[in-house]
């Protein structure tokens, strides 16, 4: 009896969980082989600084240390650190963003940062609301029905598409002022990242307020694997603006072709509508990425790549069009493999 009502509760808190996925999945995901990161993006109003802060935890499987961390990339450098904490040190609510490593403190109001290694210290505060993937009972936010998958390897959160930044950061001794500046946070959780992915996001476009979020990734699935991809491009307008979605789980169509110079990305959505991405590749810095023994992969992240962006309506009329900056990209893996599946 006592192992069942355990096995309802746990039930429940997962369900529970799934319809928040800007809190802690930690709680009710396993004691071990779980890693959970908020991926936290600032830039200045001038685009001179430009910051990505990920705070999160590692619980590795069988001999495996657990750790918290705290990663900073500066986007300007390409400078990175790895700050490793005592898993003792990190705490998080599982309701909504309110994470803490340390002396480091992460939520929907803001982050304030005391770190050694890059010696980055000082406090941006979130003048805006969080916006959101939208969350209902059937697509529980980005990741859609999948999201309610139990044993999907890596699981995807998108905690705000764009928000106004006020206060500034100490990094090496130099100020980065972030008055009037532009965030963007998202967040993993899971076992492990893919063996293979392309990843791009950027919030900085000529038309204020237009934010794209963009992967495709090798998925396990059993003992095969697809090709998963998720879009969504937030255009502001009357009601809230419109998010438009290319997604696995929508129907979609991708065409994907990766080069030295370029990710160019061709979606169709099941209604006809036609999306177009550019990535223009850059160099960056190196962060860690989890695999189930360790947090110790590397993976090359710019903040300083240029996506075009083109979408087209049905009957092939611009939507919209234009070229977002201070853009993030990963390309990380077995890309071969990735391009060779017959993906949706």
């Amino acid at each position: 009896m006592r192992s069942s009502a355990q096995a309802l509760r746990r039930t429940v808190k997962t369900l529970a969980a799934t319809r928040r996925p800007a809190g802690y999945h930690g709680d009710y995901q396993g004691s071990a082989g779980f890693f959970e990161g908020w991926y936290v993006k600032l830039v200045s109003a001038d685009r001179s600084s430009r910051l990505a802060v990920i705070p999160g935890i590692f619980k590795g499987e069988g001999d495996a240390q657990d750790e918290a961390f705290v990663q900073v990339l500066d986007g300007v450098t390409g400078e990175s650190w790895y700050e490793q904490f005592p898993a003792s040190q990190f705490t998080a609510d599982s309701k909504v963003f309110n994470a803490a490593v340390a002396g480091n403190r992460f939520s929907e109001e803001g982050i304030a940062l005391d770190l050694d290694g890059p010696d980055l210290r000082g406090a941006v505060a979130f003048t805006d609301p969080m916006d959101p993937w939208p969350v209902t009972l059937t697509e529980p936010g980005i990741m859609g029905r999948y999201a309610w998958v139990p044993v999907m390897e890596c699981y995807h959160g998108l905690v705000s598409f764009g928000h106004g930044l006020q206060g500034s950061l100490t990094l090496g001794g130099r100020e980065l002022n972030f008055d009037g500046g532009y965030g963007y946070i998202e967040k993993d959780w899971g076992r492990a990242f893919p063996s293979a992915y392309v990843w791009m996001q950027t919030n900085h476009f000529p038309h204020p307020g237009v934010s794209l979020s963009a992967s495709i990734a090798t998925i396990p699935w059993g003992r095969r694997s697809f090709r998963g991809f998720i879009v969504g491009l937030r255009i502001p307008g009357a009601d809230g603006g419109e998010l438009h979605r290319f997604a696995t789980y929508t129907g979609a169509r991708s065409d994907l072709d990766i080069d030295d110079a370029e990710v160019r990305w061709s979606l169709r959505s099941k209604a006809g509508e036609r999306l177009t991405l550019r990535a223009e590749r850059r160099r960056g810095g190196l962060l860690h990425a989890p695999v189930r023994t360790q947090m110790h992969r590397r993976v090359e992240e710019t903040l300083d790549a240029r996506v075009h962006v083109h979408l087209q309506d049905r009957d092939g009329r611009t939507v919209f069009e234009g070229a977002g900056e201070a853009a993030g990209l990963e390309v990380h893996g077995d890309l071969d493999a990735l391009l060779a599946m017959q993906g949706r």
